[in-house]
């Protein structure tokens, strides 16, 4: 198992943070963000790293070097034109191979032990991907993930209206006392997802979507299975939340 962390986005919600800084590289805890991912990843026993970059690529590329520091191999590859999240693995497809490989943005932070999990999921099943989900999330600012009896997915419907909500509703999709799923960031894929990365046309907000690429997979009959995370789980995805973090940290931090 190989891993591709998605990290070539400025992070504009991050307002004047992120003029000099890629937002993957602003600091939790002493330490980049990406690092913590990095380092959760080789706890897991995935030490073949590929890290998109964009943004202030050489940040990123000078931080981690070859990433011997942290026990692995890392590789790096520039998204060139920021076309959106559909189109950001494509520099990571020759590094890939064959491999079967868990794919996570950089700005998602999880406990280290649900990378393992994720792996876990993956190779216990004849699957061709892992679908990760939490709850108590607003669905309505990101991807509504809707599964099957058996935790397969059907489909991720990205930022649902309150109309689509209902009609979800009255097509037996979400029930009363069942599990609001939102899209966690964090997945396993085959290879063969990159075939579907390939044919993405341009959504309504013209970008190519990461989703509309797990759903094709869906509707052409592979098999994606859903994994609840445990644990923490954080969208670093503003300042406020970034804020939040530093505050937790020095709560936790012993009195001197």
């Amino acid at each position: 198992m190989k891993a591709v962390i998605l990290a070539a986005g400025r992070g504009t919600r991050m307002r004047d943070l992120t003029q000099a800084l890629p937002k993957p590289m602003l600091r939790v805890q002493g330490r980049p963000i990406l690092e913590h991912i990095v380092e959760g990843l080789v706890s897991a026993g995935i030490r073949d790293l590929f890290i998109v970059t964009g943004f202030r690529a050489e940040v990123i590329e000078s931080h981690f070097a070859d990433g011997q520091r942290w026990g692995a191999r890392i590789v790096f590859g520039r998204q060139t034109v920021q076309n959106g999240t559909g189109r950001a693995a494509e520099p990571a497809r020759p590094f890939i191979g064959d491999s079967p490989f868990l794919l996570t943005y950089g700005d998602i932070l999880v406990r280290p032990q649900t990378y393992q999990d994720v792996v876990a999921r993956f190779q216990s099943h004849s699957c061709d991907g892992v679908v990760t989900v939490t709850r108590g999330e607003d669905v309505r600012q990101g991807g509504l993930a809707l599964f099957d009896g058996a935790f397969r997915l059907h489909r991720i419907v990205e930022k649902p209206s309150a109309t689509e909500l209902e009609a979800l509703q009255r097509d037996g999709w979400l029930r009363p006392g069942q599990p609001v799923w939102y899209n966690a960031g964090i997945y396993a894929f085959r290879p063969v997802v990159f075939e579907f990365m390939a044919r993405l046309e341009l959504s309504p907000r013209g970008e190519y979507e990461l989703t509309d690429a797990v759903n094709a997979m869906a509707r052409a009959g592979h098999s994606l299975l859903g994994l609840e995370i445990q644990g923490r789980w954080v969208d670093v995805r503003d300042p406020e939340v970034l804020a939040r973090l530093e505050a937790e940290s020095a709560a936790q931090s012993p009195a001197t």
